[in-house]
């Protein structure tokens, strides 16, 4: 009989209380499936859709082995980009917090590669990272996997679509063949089976298929011709309004163009694609986590592994160069119980890959012609967010904690209500919390003046 709630695992009291923190109470299918089986130790091949709980599936029973009197590299989770391993380094943390000593490290590109090297020097137990670093990190013996136990492939079909085959390979090679390997990926192609066959020790597959997360997602078709998308673009946000929205294109020129064009009516917009620095492509994605940014206009490096809790509407200003693409872009919206809209822009020419996209998402598009434009373009409405963002120029290796900002703004008389803080996020620097737009500059004006922790930090908004 599988499990029902977390209460009924077998998992360390630390790890449950956390849960019982965060309000988990039901298992998803996939954590359901998976996580008894990662317990007793055996190789797994997860198949779900993205949004489906897969991070804490393998994060749970990878922190219940996990050794912390021993200040050595344990565990091994590779991702497919730099915005999936900073997600799951952020649930890994977050699950594992009642862990004391625990150390948690990204190893990404855009980062210094020394102080990467100088941390897995004074001894890491898990390592979230890209195959590019990491394999950087072997070549230049920086890293030591000789103690290795579980190593863990997240989206593994999106890396070998991405040309990552070569690279893990690599890395497999490395590591000790006594370890236990998990694969998660949203599908299951030749090259998963090929992998799982050479590098895997009889895997029990599991295969979580949940349609009702597309019950969710309304999926509206508008044609248009190349030359009037960025006007039928402005109509569409129009007739969907919404607080939070992701606008994907194929190409980085693109994305600049049309988050220049949002901006330019004074929308809070941005785009994030892969050119920018690793800074300010963390900056952009707090921003839109937060709600402090209205449209976030992105490349498919946005498509997987970006979590946020009220995606409302998602558009294909451009079709994606492969089917399976499309299924993670709307995946994005209609998460944990909420609907969506995805929107798809495309020629009368394109007909046939349309069909091909509703077979896949097993649903028809809707279609109806767009309501009229409004002259005024996309309105006052538009250019407010529901969250400003502050920036503190201190975090975790200054000892803050989320609730050491949480008291400075909420403690005392004339302080905030909790529910007027947003999210708040500690890096090793610096860290970000948002605030409602409404008490934004009382926040501000009370950390500059009151401080945190008795301690005075340089505080800004981000923009």
């Amino acid at each position: 009989m599988k499990p029902a709630d977390f209460k009924s695992l077998p998992l360390n009291p630390e790890l449950l209380a956390v849960a019982e923190e965060l309000g988990f109470k039901e298992l998803t299918p996939i954590q359901a499936e998976s996580i008894p089986l990662l317990l007793t130790g055996k190789d797994l091949i997860g198949q779900s859709k993205t949004g489906s709980g897969k991070t804490a599936a393998f994060a749970l029973p990878l922190l219940n082995k996990i050794k912390l009197s021993e200040k050595r590299l344990q565990a091994l989770v590779l991702c497919p980009t730099r915005e999936l391993a900073t997600q799951v380094v952020t649930e890994m943390r977050k699950w594992g917090r009642r862990y004391e000593g625990l150390q948690i490290l990204p190893l990404v590109g855009g980062q210094p590669g020394r102080a990467q090297s100088e941390a897995l020097e004074r001894g890491v137990q898990i390592a979230i990272g890209t195959p590019g670093r990491v394999l950087d990190l072997i070549e230049r013996k920086r890293i030591d996997l000789e103690f290795v136990t579980t190593l863990v492939l997240d989206e593994a079909d999106k890396m070998l679509d991405m040309g990552f085959e070569a690279e893990l390979r690599a890395i497999l090679k490395e590591l000790p063949t006594q370890r236990q390997t998990a694969l998660f990926s949203a599908t299951f192609p030749d090259s998963i089976r090929d992998l799982s066959r050479k590098y895997q020790k009889n895997p029990a597959q599991i295969t979580v298929s949940d349609d009702s997360s597309e019950e969710l997602i309304e999926q509206w078709l508008y044609d248009t011709e190349a030359d009037e998308k960025a006007h039928v673009l402005m109509r569409v946000l129009q007739q969907h309004p919404s607080e939070s929205t992701i606008v994907f294109c194929n190409m980085k020129s693109t994305v600049q163009e049309i988050a220049e064009r949002i901006a330019e009516q004074g929308v809070s917009c941005y785009g994030l694609h892969g050119d920018l620095e690793q800074r300010e492509r963390d900056r952009v994605l707090t921003m839109f986590r937060n709600g402090s940014c209205r449209i976030l206009v992105a490349t498919d490096v946005a498509a997987r592994g970006l979590d946020i809790e009220h995606l409302e509407l998602v558009i294909n200003f451009d079709l994606p160069t492969q089917a399976e693409t499309y299924v993670h872009r709307i995946g994005r919206t209609g998460r944990a119980g909420r609907t969506g809209v995805a929107v798809t822009l495309a020629s009368p020419r394109d007909s046939l890959k349309i069909l091909e996209l509703e077979k896949l998402a097993k649903t028809k598009f809707l279609k109806q012609p767009l309501g009229f434009k409004n002259q005024h373009g996309l309105g006052k409405s538009f250019r407010e967010t529901r969250m400003q963002t502050l920036s503190i120029s201190g975090g975790r290796k200054d000892k803050l904690r989320p609730g050491d900002i949480l008291g400075a703004l909420t403690g005392e008389s004339g302080g905030l209500n909790s529910a007027d803080v947003g999210k708040i996020e500690i890096h090793d620097n610096f860290s970000y919390v948002a605030i409602s737009s409404a008490h934004a500059s009382t926040a501000l004006e009370r950390l500059r003046t009151r401080g945190i922790k008795g301690r005075k930090f340089q505080i800004k908004f981000m923009k």
